[in-house]
């Protein structure tokens, strides 16, 4: 198999090529720079040009903007960027006639949802232009597949963390603090609750999907084996890197995050129709990225 991966550069993207690599999947990577195949999805010489040319069996599609303050300020490019350059992708997919396209959306489809664990029928409920990006992404890929039997499938992901991630995301900054020995401040007392799992074991959900014919036109929730709150998460980092943190259990930042965020996944179709068992732990996943943090450092 020779997998197009789109959004190679970002935290999952890294993680999913060193996964596939190990398992002696071909990849060909791709981004807007870094790469021997490099270009922007909105780009349609470089999409029906030079990707078309390219041979391969199945894409993943991973490129899209995600910061979340970016989209609510830029929400044309938001919608640009994860609607038409997927649109585009999703496209490619129905003219090279890929065994499947695996489509990454979002648990932000949902918004705060009213009761968990989340299933996949659960209703959306959107907020900001981004979770509306990846609800319009999943309508378009769901039409590929009904009006042109394309074998389009979709994730949801709750907390991804690993090696690679940004400096400003909680399980980095986390370890970072640890590591030095600096306070935690945990907004609304640490109380949110996610469903935090490192990137490899999403890595090895994506080559699952790939392989499983019964997974065209499905749509997967995926997080961690168990809730989190953000608190136990803060714990569980200072408990592995043995730091003398303190946790600063700090009010809500504004009124509309007094009350908690309390949102994670069932994994009743990703372990019944997939057969799907993680590979790592949390505490596992944790570990490698603290290893590779200090290594950084």
């Amino acid at each position: 198999m020779r997998v197009l991966i789109t959004g190679a550069s970002g935290m999952v993207g890294r993680n999913l090529l060193a996964y596939f690599q190990q398992k002696g999947v071909e990849t060909i990577p791709t981004d807007l720079s870094g790469w021997e195949v490099s270009g922007n999805l909105l780009d349609k010489d470089f999409v029906f040009g030079k990707l078309a040319s390219l041979e391969f069996d199945a894409i993943i599609h991973m490129a899209a903007i995600t910061e979340i303050k970016k989209t609510v300020e830029d929400p044309k490019l938001c919608f640009e960027v994860n609607c038409v350059g997927s649109l585009n992708m999703l496209e490619l997919a129905h003219r090279k006639k890929v065994r499947r396209i695996l489509c990454t959306s979002s648990a932000n489809v949902y918004g705060a949802p009213k009761t968990n664990p989340v299933s996949e029928d659960a209703p959306f409920d959107p907020r900001v232009p981004y979770d509306y990006s990846k609800v319009v992404l999943e309508n378009m890929a769901m039409s590929f597949y009904k009006s042109k039997g394309l074998p389009v499938s979709l994730t949801r992901s709750w907390l991804l963390f690993g090696e690679y991630d940004q400096p400003s995301r909680a399980t980095i900054r986390f370890i970072r603090a640890c590591l030095k020995d600096e306070p935690l401040t945990l907004f609304n007392g640490g109380k949110d609750t996610t469903s935090p799992t490192h990137a490899s074991n999403f890595a090895k959900l994506a080559l699952t999907i790939l392989k499983e014919d019964k997974s065209a036109g499905r749509a997967y929730n995926f997080g961690g084996e168990r809730p989190v709150t953000i608190r136990e998460l803060a714990e569980t980092v200072k408990q592995l890197t043995g730091s003398k943190s303190t946790l600063n259990l700090a009010p809500p930042r504004t009124q509309l995050e007094a009350e908690p965020q309390i949102s994670y996944p069932s994994l009743d179709r990703v372990r019944n129709e997939l057969e799907y068992v993680h590979e790592l732990t949390l505490e596992q996943g944790l570990q490698r990225t603290i290893d590779w943090v200090k290594k950084q450092t």
